[in-house]
């Protein structure tokens, strides 16, 4: 199926639920036609396909693992090759495996960052062959509020999303000359999935030390994404928006 050069092309990883979803529903409202990948969740990829179909949105889904080359190299080069463009890119796949450092398995500290980190290089760069193309793009990183803070026992999953801000930070320096910004989206504890396991009455101790008074949504990120992935954020690139409710101040 080809497109009209006037339709926007964008790629969400880890798009089937969650956060992911979220963006994906905020970015198909802007005539953009959505392509996501999904590495488990074969059930939710098609909820979210079918909720973006809902709106009137035009949406294709993969089931790729965004740590291994191989497998973003053929994703990536099925949309190009599909449609001949691509405009944005949002790196939003993550995992979390908790746990005290002193109790941290080798193998679930590489998970984290393979899927995390890894995998926004590998798409980052698989994307960036088409943007340096067309000598245009959108490229946005969820990154976390822990990633500036640090959290006991996720010491994994926080030097990821730091990561993310220095790849982030090293990127828009080397494309903004390509017209092609780069930024992250630092999210504070969010409603999703992926904290569910935190308890209620943890997540109201939380929420009593965010000056909102309230844990975001999905759709409080998705909404800077949506922003930032459109033409009146032409002019951001290399930083770090923080959405959070003001918990990091």
């Amino acid at each position: 199926m080809g497109l009209d050069q006037n339709h926007r092309v964008a790629v969400v990883t880890g798009g089937a639920r969650g956060i992911g979803r979220a963006i994906c529903l905020a970015l198909a409202e802007n005539d953009t036609h959505i392509y996501f990948n999904y590495s488990r969740s074969s059930e939710s990829a098609r909820e979210t396909e079918a909720l973006i179909k809902k709106k009137g949105g035009r949406v294709s889904s993969a089931c790729a693992d965004v740590s291994v080359e191989k497998e973003v190299q053929n994703f990536f080069s099925a949309v190009v090759k599909e449609t001949g463009r691509l405009d944005v890119l949002v790196n939003n796949a993550g995992i979390s495996k908790d746990g005290l450092l002193p109790r941290m398995k080798e193998q679930d500290w590489d998970d984290v960052i393979d899927v995390n980190l890894k995998g926004a290089f590998l798409c980052t760069r698989a994307a960036s062959r088409q943007m340096l193309k067309q000598r245009s793009g959108r490229i946005i990183n969820i990154s976390s509020v822990v990633g500036l803070t640090g959290n006991p026992g996720q010491a994994n999953y926080a030097a990821s999303k730091a990561g993310l801000i220095g790849l982030t930070k090293s990127v828009a320096l080397e494309y903004a000359s390509r017209n092609i910004t780069v930024n992250a989206v630092a999210a504070g504890l969010i409603n999703t999935d992926m904290t569910q396991t935190i308890s209620a009455a943890e997540k109201k101790k939380i929420a009593q030390r965010i000056p909102l008074g309230r844990i975001g949504e999905a759709d409080d990120v998705a909404a800077v994404v949506a922003f930032l992935a459109s033409d009146r954020a032409a002019y951001i690139t290399g930083q770090v928006i923080h959405v959070n409710g003001g918990l990091y101040l």
